[in-house]
C-alpha cells in the first residue's frame, strides 16, 4: 500500500497549491472593488500607471520644455531656464540638475524618477486601488507558478505508484483512478485562473487599466497642449512630435564631451 503514501503526498501538494491561489486571487479582487471609482486621473498619474518612475519623469521634463522653462538640447543636455517648479516634480527636476543649472538629461531622468514625490505619487495610486501593490502581481503570478509544480508533482507521484509491484487497491477502482482527482483539481484551479484572475501590467491594477483605456481612447496627434501630453503620458517618448525633443531624450551618452 505504498501507493497510498504517494497519494497523500499528491493531494498535500495540490490542495496547498490551489489554496494558495484561491486565497491570492481572492485578495487582488477584493484591492480592485475598493478602488476609487469615478477617479480622473491627472497627467502625472497617467504617466506612472502608464510606465512608472521613468515616464513620470519623462512627462515632467517634456512640460517644462514646451512651455519654455527648460531647454532639452538634443545633445543631452538640459538647462534650467525657470528655477521656480510650479509642483513637486518639477522643483524634483530643478533639484536634480542642480545649483549650476545645467546637466546631462540622462542622470537627471534617473534622479527625477527616484525622488520622494514620485513615490508619495505612487503610494496614492496604491491606497486608491489603482496602482500595482509591490508584491501583490509577483503574488499571484507565484501561486500561478506553485500550482504548475504541484501539476508536475502529482503526475509524477502517479507515474511512480503506477510502476510499483501491483498492489490491492482495497476495492475495485485502479490506482491511476485516485491520482487523477488531484490531477483534475490543479487543473481546473489552473483553467479557472486563466479565464477569472486580472492580468496585471507592471504598475497599473484593473482598476487603473480601465482608467487608462478610458483616457488612451481620448487622445490623439494633434489637439491641444493637454491632449499631447495626455498622449506622452500613456505612450511615453515615441508620442513627441518634435525630433529635437524626442533626440534629447533618446539620447544616448558615449563618453565626455569635448
Amino acid at each position: 500500500m505504498f501507493w497510498v503514501l504517494l497519494l497523500l503526498l499528491a493531494w498535500v501538494a495540490a490542495g496547498t497549491s490551489c489554496t494558495r491561489l484561491c486565497l491570492a486571487a481572492v485578495r487582488a479582487a477584493a484591492a480592485d472593488a475598493n478602488a476609487a471609482r469615478g477617479h480622473d486621473l491627472t497627467l502625472y498619474e497617467a504617466a506612472f500607471l502608464s510606465g512608472g518612475p521613468a515616464r513620470v519623469a519623462d512627462l515632467t521634463l517634456v512640460s517644462m520644455a514646451r512651455q519654455r522653462r527648460l531647454l532639452l538640447a538634443h545633445t543631452g543636455w538640459a538647462t534650467v531656464v525657470d528655477p521656480r517648479g510650479r509642483d513637486e516634480m518639477e522643483c524634483s527636476v530643478i533639484g536634480a540638475i542642480g545649483p549650476e543649472g545645467q546637466s546631462r538629461i540622462a542622470p537627471v531622468r534617473t534622479a527625477a524618477a527616484a525622488a520622494d514625490s514620485v513615490r508619495r505619487l505612487a503610494d496614492r495610486l496604491v491606497a486608491a486601488g489603482l496602482a500595482v501593490p509591490d508584491g501583490a502581481r509577483t503574488t499571484v503570478a507565484g501561486a500561478v507558478r506553485q500550482v504548475q509544480a504541484a501539476l508536475v508533482a502529482v503526475l509524477a507521484l502517479g507515474a511512480v505508484a503506477l510502476l510499483l509491484p501491483a498492489q490491492s487497491t482495497g476495492n475495485d477502482v485502479p490506482v491511476a483512478v485516485w491520482f487523477a482527482l488531484p490531477l483534475i483539481l490543479t487543473v481546473s484551479c489552473l483553467a479557472i485562473a486563466r479565464i477569472e484572475v486580472h492580468p496585471y501590467t507592471r504598475w497599473a491594477s484593473p482598476a487603473g487599466q480601465r482608467l487608462l483605456g478610458t483616457l488612451a481612447r481620448h487622445t490623439g496627434a494633434t489637439g491641444d497642449d493637454r491632449t499631447y501630453l495626455t498622449s506622452v503620458a500613456v505612450r511615453g517618448i515615441r508620442a513627441i512630435g518634435e525630433p529635437d525633443l524626442r533626440a534629447a531624450l533618446t539620447h544616448r551618452d558615449r563618453g565626455p564631451s569635448v
